[in-house]
């Protein structure tokens, strides 16, 4: 008969054997990447997953990246293992913070790279210094190339072509793409592949910390180029100010957008948001601890140099009303 502790350890792993399985099914599909080989990592002694350290470029308290947060404590709480967040909008904040994480000896890192150069020494001292790193949401191009034991995200411009192709299959002529946050490459992503898969596209850049200006901007669009008939957002708190714009310029654009937040569900119920292209950020959280767990226990690595894909998944109002309880909880 097993003791107390080990069964209860086996039935921890068991409640996580699916989204195990899950993970190395994903990273089994083609993809981006798909060509490239897994470099040789930096030794790392076999050993316990004491502490990870998650490192993101988010601002603190967006709705996003809480759902990030949720899904990494959720995986190191269910595995035993300290999970430090912290995050910055700003680059050169960004690349102290894992600095810093480095100094502490953490065991395992996670990264979001939306700008990818300005962290590449940051990354690439963590794993010279045994610390395995798994790069998440943005940067998958260059996770390979840094070092990384993987890479969990979505492909941005694949997404972004997906979200083009149904804008146009619902009889859309002319697409306006706004881009939030300047020098985001994941952002520019999205918009070419949009582009691509839709056909005529302009783009508009718009600060997402000014959201009076934002929702100004979008209007100004709509009424100098009355021929837009489409309106994609990259972002949830962007889509909001674009159902108000297109409100108040009397246009008749569909609107559509990427992440969720409640504001997207009850715009999504309404009917003035046509979908919203989700990239299931929890498991952006959650699948990064339990492969540095594999890791480190057992030198164990997912994907083979491909991401791991977690989106794109659609809600629209075929399937909102089953995501919305999600999105309340914090885990959509």
């Amino acid at each position: 008969m097993r003791s107390p502790s080990l069964r209860s350890r086996g039935k921890r792993w068991r409640r996580l054997a699916p989204w195990i399985a899950a993970a190395a099914v994903l990273a089994a599909c083609s993809g981006p990447g798909s060509d490239q080989t897994t470099p040789a990592q930096a030794p790392v002694e076999v050993g316990k997953l004491n502490t990870v350290a998650v490192v993101t470029h988010g601002s603190p308290g967006d709705a996003f990246w809480n759902v990030v947060k949720n899904g990494a404590e959720a995986a190191g709480k269910q595995l035993g293992v300290r999970v430090e967040y912290n995050s910055a909008g700003d680059p050169g904040q960004q690349a102290k913070l894992i600095d810093n994480a480095v100094a502490q000896g953490v065991d395992g890192l996670v990264v979001s790279m939306a700008n990818p150069d300005a962290l590449r020494t940051s990354v690439e001292k963590a794993i010279s210094a045994g610390i395995p790193v798994v790069t998440i949401n943005s940067g998958e191009e260059e996770s390979v190339q840094f070092g990384a034991i993987g890479h969990v995200g979505q492909s941005e411009r694949l997404a972004g072509a997906s979200a083009g192709k149904r804008l146009a299959a619902a009889g859309k002529h002319k697409m306006l793409c706004v881009i939030h946050e300047a020098g985001n490459i994941g952002a520019n992503e999205r918009c070419a592949g949009a582009t691509q898969g839709f056909g005529t596209a302009v783009t508009l850049q718009v600060d997402i910390n000014n959201p009076t200006d934002v929702q100004a901007r979008i209007r100004g669009a709509l009424e100098s180029d009355p021929s837009i008939d489409a309106v994609l957002t990259l972002n949830s708190q962007i889509a909001a100010r674009a159902v108000d714009a297109v409100r108040e310029s009397k246009s008749k654009a569909a609107i559509a957008t990427f992440d969720l937040n409640d504001d997207v569900v009850a715009a999504i119920r309404a009917g003035t948001l046509l979908f919203a292209i989700d990239q299931q950020q929890y498991e952006q959280g959650y699948l990064p601890v339990v492969m540095l767990k594999l890791y480190r226990s057992n030198l164990n690595s997912v994907g083979g140099g491909v991401p791991v894909q977690t989106g794109p998944a659609f809600v629209d109002k075929t399937n909102v009303d089953v995501v919305a309880g999600l999105v309340a909880q914090g885990t959509r």
